[in-house]
């Protein structure tokens, strides 16, 4: 039976995006759509998306949000995209500014955001019975919705899920919050159910208040039910166990189809992948100045440059990387201490070694295509995207094994065949450069076994097919929907 199901978030494909959520809210929604369900999505209305967007937008109307001390208009638009309705909130003095995060007044602009998304369902009279919030941008709306819309039957209606897709990042501020911008009572901070150390934090209140709450592989569900990984929300996680659902990601195999992708200087598929393949290595090779041969064994590297994806993993270790035979690619930004390291690599290792300082999407295309390898040895990874893509264009990862990662490479068995990457366990750059070396042994000496493995990680199921109708399950079970 179809049903009805908004989304909640701080950034989302086809429009804006600075990290995995936006693949996510691109993707699940429209799978989700293609099952039956009326499938919508909330976002904020940034600058870039004005700048990139606005003529595919209608607008919708205009009312005044009261929140706090918050007494501010929201313009309401939609735009409709692949069966799915984004509404985007506007408010120029909030949004409209060069960064999406990361601001002072970055409780302020959420709490709006978010009572203007509740404040829009009434504007627009339309009901989800389910709203699905992700990450601390948007957690404060389950209990928003309990605490500010209780005299509405309709509000009570609908069943919250809470999504985390990275744990560390929580949405922590002054306890000053409630009645200011959240328009709450000090009850919620007493209480203890949304209070962290001295202050509040909107990633907890979703974990509390929310009905079910979900994370972006099975492993990572656990690994944040321990101290190491729960980031001083273990405690409140446990407690929620029994409602905690891990559910790994998918990608768009529409958008990341290297049959159809147009970056590519040829498209190819399992069955002719050994020429398509050979084709884009030696136009990515020449397009950075590589050495262009197709004997050498090239590894890529697409990341954000910080500590949690294991970047000083491969920067301690650079010397001895570049001392086998390889070629090495790598793009990205972050802290400059990593950007320095791949900066002195690259002028120490010309035609062997290149960095992309910054973030450039049709180069990650033909990185993903080019390449052999795909490193990958994140600290903790809630599920990753570009695991998934690598395996999708045929260039095996390299990972360590930790959350989302873990669920969804299989290391290489040579003995049987099995698997579709390679993986290590321990946080070390000992074990990484190991495996590494394993790898490249495995590119030179063990051509068939290799073929094999590509043939596996290109057969491997990213989508959200299965994904999706495990969410579809947990909404059945939430809302007691019939079959």
């Amino acid at each position: 039976m179809s049903r009805s199901i908004l989304f909640v978030a701080g950034e989302g494909l086809p429009f804006i995006k600075t990290g995995g959520l936006a693949d996510v809210i691109g993707s699940l929604p429209k799978a989700l759509a293609k099952r039956g369900h009326d499938v919508r999505v909330a976002l904020p209305l940034y600058k870039k998306v004005i700048e990139d967007h606005y003529d595919e937008l209608t607008r919708l109307g205009t009312i005044q949000v009261h929140s706090g001390w918050i007494d501010q208009p929201a313009t309401y638009y939609s735009a409709v995209v692949d069966g799915v309705t984004y509404y985007f909130v506007e408010h120029q003095g909030y949004f409209e500014r060069e960064g999406l995060y990361g601001y002072e007044d970055d409780g302020e602009r959420f709490a709006f955001f978010q009572r203007a998304v509740l404040d829009m369902i009434y504007f627009i009279d339309w009901w989800p019975n389910i709203i699905n919030s992700n990450d601390w941008q948007t957690g404060m709306i389950p209990l928003l919705t309990h605490a500010c819309y209780g005299d509405d039957y309709r509000y009570q209606n609908i069943k919250h899920v809470y999504t985390i897709h990275n744990l560390a990042f929580q949405g922590n501020f002054g306890v000053d919050m409630l009645p200011t911008c959240l328009g709450l009572d000090y009850y919620y901070f007493d209480n203890g159910s949304i209070k962290f150390d001295s202050g509040i934090s909107f990633m907890k209140a979703g974990i509390v208040y929310a009905d079910k709450v979900t994370t972006v592989s099975p492993t990572y569900s656990q690994e944040i039910l321990t101290q190491t990984y729960g980031e001083k929300m273990d405690t409140v996680l446990r407690y929620r166990q029994e409602d905690l659902w891990g559910i790994v990601n998918g990608i768009d195999v529409e958008e990341w189809n290297p049959a159809t992708d147009k970056l590519l200087a040829k498209n190819y598929t399992v069955k002719n992948y050994v020429s398509g393949k050979k084709a884009n290595k030696l136009a990515l090779q020449e397009e950075l100045g590589l050495k262009v041969t197709n004997d050498v064994c090239l590894i890529g590297l697409v990341s954000r440059l910080t500590n949690q994806k294991g970047i000083y993993l491969i920067t301690e270790k650079l010397q001895e990387i570049l001392g086998m035979d390889v070629e090495f690619v790598v793009l990205g930004t972050g802290e400059k201490a990593a950007e320095d390291a791949f900066k002195w690599m690259e002028n120490s290792y010309k035609g062997k070694a290149v960095y992309y300082c910054g973030y450039n999407e049709n180069l990650a295309h033909r990185i993903y295509a080019g390449c052999d390898l795909f490193l990958m040895p994140s600290l903790y990874e809630p599920c990753g995207i570009g695991q998934l893509i690598a395996m999708r264009y045929g260039t095996l990862p390299l990972v360590r094994e930790t959350g989302g990662l873990k669920d969804t490479v299989q290391p290489y068995n040579q003995y049987t065949g099995e698997g579709n990457g390679f993986s290590f366990w321990a946080a070390n750059s000992h074990d990484m450069v190991y495996t590494i070396r394993y790898a490249v042994e495995q590119f030179y000496e063990n051509k068939q076994g290799w073929k094999g493995l590509v043939k596996n990680a290109m057969n491997t199921d990213v989508s959200w097919e299965k994904s999706a109708s495990i969410y579809e399950e947990l909404y059945y079970q939430l809302c007691d929907w019939p079959d």
